[in-house]
């Protein structure tokens, strides 16, 4: 019996070694699942050792995009004019997109800061990259764009499910209006974003991306920067059908009416001066979906109106 007493001890031994191997397996297996990554809009990799809990978003479009895709709870800091939903409005500021308070964004000790790519200041952005945060670029230039984007952020903040329902449901609603358009007769639309100086969109911005789904063709696509300046004499060369301008909150501007001066172009011999929301289409978020809705149906009343002359 004595012969067995080693034996057993050696057994014994070599089955905490074997449990202790286990659970470093697992904990090493848990920190592996643990970790999270994405790529951003700007094809950067993002690594967080675990979901991040405390974000801060740079930009209004960002803050909606966060809480759509189930990461609102995790919102420390958010610039000025995140507004949508409503509980954004009680998130602590960190200045707004084109000026960014670094040092109140420091204080609140983001594991994740999500900045708009080409609307943050790039000296700031650079600032915060050089003390280690991990920062997340956005930049949605089509609509599809921003169903991965709710998925990409669902998946720092480890709340995938949530961002896939979402992401679902948009591309559902874009793609109901992208069949219900399609075909539809063409009609040529300016972009009116301000009057002095005068702003448009060029065609690698969303907002062309939503004129497009809906039939129209902007006129000024073809210009290489996001949201070009342009002339009254462009425009009245160009001599399009449809006249669209922004307004906040869907309110008209004063401006749109000027246009009224020259009878002799089409939208203002077919009455087709319209209002977007700019809420709606100028913010990247899940919203652009009723935004795009709001402007097809606008352009379909202007091609009606059109054909009726």
């Amino acid at each position: 019996m004595r012969d067995c007493l080693p034996t057993m001890s050696a057994a014994l031994s070599m089955l905490k070694v074997l449990l202790g191997a286990l659970l470093l397996a697992a904990l090493g297996a848990g920190a592996a699942r643990a970790q999270v990554t994405a790529v951003d809009d700007t094809g950067r990799t993002i690594r967080l050792d675990h979901p991040a809990r405390r974000i801060v978003s740079l930009a209004p479009h960002i803050t909606e995009q966060l809480y759509a895709a189930g990461a609102g709870a995790y919102l420390v800091g958010a610039v000025e004019y995140s507004d949508f939903p409503p509980e954004a409005r009680r998130i602590p500021r960190v200045g707004d997109s084109s000026a960014i308070d670094v040092e109140r964004l420091l204080s609140l000790k983001p594991d994740l800061v999500v900045a708009w790519s080409q609307g943050n200041p790039d000296r700031q952005l650079e600032q915060l990259l050089s003390v280690g945060l991990r920062v997340y670029f956005s930049q949605p230039h089509t609509l599809e764009d921003i169903g991965s984007s709710l998925e990409r952020l669902g998946a720092l903040a480890g709340t995938g499910r949530a961002a896939g329902e979402a992401a679902r449901s948009f591309r559902e609603r874009v793609r109901n209006l992208r069949e219900r358009y399609a075909g539809r007769e063409p009609v040529t639309v300016f972009y009116q974003i301000w009057n002095r100086p005068l702003y448009t969109v060029s065609g690698q911005q969303i907002i062309s991306d939503v004129i497009r789904l809906c039939g129209g063709r902007n006129i000024f696509a073809g210009l290489a920067v996001l949201a070009p300046a342009v002339t009254k004499e462009a425009v009245l060369k160009a001599d399009p059908a449809v006249i669209v301008a922004a307004g906040t909150g869907g309110e008209r501007p004063q401006w749109l009416d000027e246009w009224k001066q020259w009878p002799e172009l089409q939208a203002v011999r077919f009455d087709n001066l319209y209002v977007a929301d700019a809420d709606l289409l100028h913010r990247h978020g899940p919203r652009i979906a009723e935004g795009a809705q709001r402007l097809c149906e606008a352009l379909d009343a202007a091609r009606a109106r059109k054909s009726r002359r």
